[in-house]
């Protein structure tokens, strides 16, 4: 990725522009899309159709749909599962065009995000780098020092990649990303890599499908 386009983004402040919906925080696409293009004039977002000439991909169970958004030449690919407002899949024979154009929306901001722009939404954070730097802080109070995080095992990767394609929630009501960057160290690298599991499931589903 081009550091400096993620580098850029990623300091963009964007809680004023979220809205939580069932505990999930949600980024404004008109706004996420208006601040990409204000900083790369030549941004440019594909919405990718099935050789049926649909918006969105289905295996007969479940749909979903699949955006890219391409800044300074590099494309980065989103996969969002079509889902009902309690971010349950909803069954394909069910699906209809709102549902879809939703969907893509949400797919497209994740898109964004990808490149930078609210990723620090996704991991479950607050502020983004630049601005939680800039933050003043109370001298803190001396605590004992926390256990750094663990890797996340490999059976319990696996596990939480089925989820994020399912559609499903921990029991906690988090997100398979919420609970993975809750319990296990997770960097930048960590999420692009668990995208592109997810990414790469999906498209072996897909193609097991035709």
């Amino acid at each position: 990725m081009n550091e400096s386009v993620f580098n850029t983004l990623n300091s963009v402040n964007c809680n004023e522009h979220t809205e939580k919906k069932n505990g999930l925080t949600y980024l404004s696409w008109a706004w996420a899309w208006a601040e990409v293009k204000k900083r790369y004039p030549t941004a440019f977002y594909t919405i990718y159709e099935n050789p049926d000439g649909w918006n969105y991909f289905t295996d007969g169970r479940t749909c979903w749909v699949k955006t890219g958004m391409t800044i300074e030449g590099l494309e980065l690919i989103e996969y969002l599962p079509v889902m009902d407002y309690r971010n349950a899949s909803i069954p394909a024979d069910k699906v209809t065009s709102f549902d879809v154009n939703k969907a893509i929306q949400r797919s497209l901001t994740k898109a964004a995000a990808r490149h930078g722009l609210g990723l620090y939404i996704y991991a479950g954070e607050d502020l983004p780098e630049e601005a939680a730097t800039q933050e003043p802080k109370a001298a803190p109070k001396a605590a004992p020092k926390k256990a750094p995080k663990p890797q996340c095992p490999e059976d319990v990767w696996y596990k939480l990649v089925k989820m994020e394609i399912e559609g499903l929630r921990t029991k906690s009501g988090l997100s398979p990303l919420q609970f993975l960057a809750s319990k296990y160290k997770v960097d930048d690298l960590t999420l692009v890599k668990f995208n592109n599991d997810v990414q790469m499931a999906r498209d072996s589903i897909e193609a097991n499908a035709k």
